[in-house]
């Protein structure tokens, strides 16, 4: 028979037990940092990026960091509040090592998340979904899906999740002979193919979209696998970074950021008229060397990329200083003659007056707008150059109306195409009446397109060593696409 006095002393042994448990527990968790890696980001306030060199990673033109990846990275960056490091890995399969022997804090390369990487490694939440395109040589335009692979070789760099694709189908029966090459990137190989010194390469969706504009030649043909996550990597021992990384990636899908970052790289990708990039990537060849010396001196003298100014010229004459439009504006910057008289020029169809008279005008514009800041600003006086100021000014108030930012180029984009419409520009507010609001849209999308051709092949020069300045290009062809 247990008696009472027995009771209490069961009850006070276990509240004993209780509490030197509870002490051991709380001592194991002040002891015991649970996230080393993110408390160590956040008190050395900064964080390196593993990365690839590459067009859709990381690159530097003109002395700036820049690149899909590298962008994000640095927006994870301010979102910790602290300092972006980039560590760029010689060779793809070297960042899975490089990060778990902790030379970075995390992987931010366009790497697919497969089964046997996340053995190695943490992955955060997808951020793009992507799949595995067959590129070719447009001769080659009949190679269309994974039958057509057989007896074909197919060249990629080796470790990638392409190579763990090509040979999982030819374990199901379809003979492909598989070239793994090292040090080479998937770029490389797409222009490879486009040049004709290779018949086949594979390459993700986002890769495969933006080399197109650049190696026009090519044919994104079939697929060989189903839609797979993009993601960041980290190491096993680094949950608390991985947890920041997912909600970051949550936060700039619901504010806009991450389609802001995108579409400054991938922006109309999809897209795509061969006739046109192929006539634009000839006339960087034969027609853009005679200005392009005229080109650089007016875009150094205004404080502009001269790749720039050269896509614009090229979408508003192609190159063409006898151009003349419906409206009767003239030359190489097609400039009408009210706006040329009021720059000073003498000879509209002289290169060299309406190429700077064109410079000037658009600098005009851009100084003008100045409330608006970073890449809208010049996105906004492009706009301005094709249609005018005034509806510009139209197109502002009317976001400011509708409760946009006017000061946000994403709100002319809604605002602008609404100026074609009766109800709102007859509008009392509305002192500039109809516009075709839709053009100044597409103008800036085709010259961002001729633009970011001109700048992939300048860092193509650099990384290449063939130019050492910009004067010496000035002397040297474009290599076409």
């Amino acid at each position: 028979m247990v008696t009472f006095s027995n009771n209490q002393h069961i009850i006070k042994t276990c509240m004993v037990i209780t509490v030197f448990i509870t002490l051991i527990i709380l001592t194991v968790y002040f002891c015991y940092e649970p996230y080393p890696v993110l408390k160590k980001i956040l008190a050395e306030k900064k964080i390196t990026l593993i990365t690839r060199n590459n067009s859709h990673c990381y690159y530097n033109y003109r002395g700036t960091e820049m690149g899909f990846e590298y962008d994000l990275a640095k927006a994870f960056a301010e979102y910790l509040g602290v300092k972006l490091n980039v560590k760029v890995a010689e060779k793809w399969n070297e960042m899975i090592p490089e990060l778990i022997e902790e030379t970075g804090a995390f992987i931010g390369a366009s790497m697919t998340i497969t089964p046997s990487r996340k053995e190695q490694v943490k992955f955060s939440d997808g951020y793009l979904t992507i799949q595995q395109h067959i590129i070719v040589n447009r001769k080659n335009w009949k190679i269309k899906n994974i039958r057509d692979l057989a007896g074909k070789e197919v060249y990629i760099r080796q470790g990638t999740s392409y190579q763990e694709q090509l040979e999982q189908i030819k374990k199901s029966g379809v003979d492909i002979t598989i070239k793994t090459l090292e040090d080479i990137s998937t770029q490389e190989l797409i222009a490879d193919v486009a040049d004709g010194k290779i018949d086949i390469t594979i390459a993700d969706t986002n890769i495969a979209l933006l080399n197109r504009r650049y190696y026009p030649n090519i044919i994104i043909t079939g697929t060989i696998n189903e839609k797979e996550p993009l993601g960041w990597a980290v190491a096993p021992n680094a949950p608390g970074l991985l947890n920041s990384i997912n909600s970051f990636f949550a936060k700039i899908k619901n504010d806009g950021t991450f389609d802001k970052i995108y579409n400054r790289y991938y922006s109309d990708v999809e897209s795509f008229d061969y006739v046109d990039l192929r006539v634009y990537h000839i006339r960087l060849n034969t027609r853009l060397p005679k200005y392009k010396k005229i080109i650089m001196t007016a875009a150094e003298r205004n404080g502009f990329d001269w790749r720039l100014i050269a896509a614009q010229a090229y979408q508003e004459s192609h190159f063409d200083s006898e151009a003349k439009s419906y409206a009767g504006a003239c030359g190489l910057m097609q400039l009408t003659r009210s706006t040329a008289k009021s720059l000073g020029v003498e000879d509209i169809t002289d290169p060299e007056q309406n190429i700077n008279a064109g410079v000037n005008y658009l600098k005009n514009l851009y100084s003008l707008f100045d409330m608006v800041e970073g890449e809208d600003r010049m996105y906004v006086a492009l706009a301005a150059y094709n249609v005018g100021q005034g509806h510009i000014y139209d197109a502002r108030r009317l976001a400011k109306k509708m409760g946009l930012d006017p000061h946000k180029w994403h709100s002319m984009e809604i605002t602008l195409p609404l100026l074609q419409k009766s109800e709102f520009y007859k509008a009392s507010d509305v002192k500039y009446g109809y516009c075709r609001g839709t053009e100044p849209i597409q103008y800036i999308k085709q010259i961002m397109k001729y633009y970011d051709i001109l700048k992939q092949q300048g860092v193509e020069y650099e990384y290449k060593g063939l130019v050492l300045n910009e004067e010496k290009e000035a002397s040297e062809p474009v290599p076409e696409g």
